[in-house]
């Protein structure tokens, strides 16, 4: 397979997430999003997340904010000021229109993660990453270096993310169960119809490129970096697309997702 270098990459899944969102918005969840947003109390993230963050009275990041929903839900616990980075702008057309709904008002931010504006450095308390965001990048060593870039002395990066051992497997295979790549897998994945979270959309759009990264890739770059390692814990619940739900309650049970927490030196 032709792996393209990572500026290709960046690109192509730039466009392909600008052409995802019109399916997205096409999907009821969007029309429940519009509804529910408006609500000052408004917080779609889980237990599991919000039991982690620790945002009251805090200026907080978001780094790949995909339509902001997340962004938005900071407010309901305390954050102080919240901007929400994302290279795609159809994507942040979402965000911003939910911005207009609700009671709070996030600063939305067109960029790719790879050239941050000087504005945002050192600027921040909390830095978030939550699902499917390590995917989208060739190399997460350099990832790691721009986004620590954001962050106070002191400041706090959560994440809250796939395990990389669901890499491993293919839900949609005729045995699910059956390990379908190696968890050392080097070339991404490489898709050609657009992204969505539920089935398949069966037209043409740009190349996205899925890379994996090991937890030893996520720790060392983290590490180098200029990150601290504070919490890391793993669990047996999916936070991914819901096709991945038969990987749960099994008696030979294999993590699902991960938190990590890491302080800037």
């Amino acid at each position: 397979m032709e792996v393209p270098n990572n500026k290709t990459a960046i690109e192509s899944n730039r466009q392909a997430w600008n052409d995802s969102a019109r399916h997205h918005e096409d999907s009821p969840d969007w029309q429940a999003l519009l509804s529910e947003v408006a609500q000052a109390d408004f917080s779609c993230l889980d237990e599991t997340l919000s039991g982690l963050l620790e945002v009251d009275g805090k200026d907080v990041i978001q780094l790949c904010c995909n339509n902001g929903r997340e962004s938005l839900s900071l407010f309901a616990h305390g954050a102080r000021s919240v901007v929400g980075v994302d290279q795609s702008a159809a994507f942040l057309d979402q965000a911003r229109e939910l911005n207009r709904r609700s009671p709070h008002n996030a600063e939305f931010i067109e960029t790719d993660i790879h050239h941050l504006p000087a504005s945002l450095h050192n600027r921040f308390d909390v830095a978030l990453i939550t699902i499917g965001v390590f995917g989208w990048m060739p190399d997460i060593g350099e990832f790691f270096r721009h986004l620590v870039s954001t962050l106070k002395p002191g400041g706090k990066l959560v994440i809250y993310e796939t395990h990389p051992f669901l890499e491993m497997v293919d839900p949609d295979a005729e045995d699910p169960y059956q390990l379908a790549s190696s968890y050392f897998r080097t070339e991404p994945f490489v898709q050609e119809e657009p992204i969505v979270y539920v089935g398949k959309v069966e037209q043409q759009a740009a190349k996205s490129y899925w890379f994996v990264h090991t937890l030893g890739d996520i720790f060392s770059g983290a590490i180098a970096a200029g990150l601290n390692i504070a919490h890391f814990k793993e669990y047996p619940h999916s936070n991914r697309e819901e096709v991945y739900d038969q990987y749960m309650n099994r008696e030979a049970q294999m993590p699902m997702c991960f938190t990590l927490v890491a302080i800037k030196a």
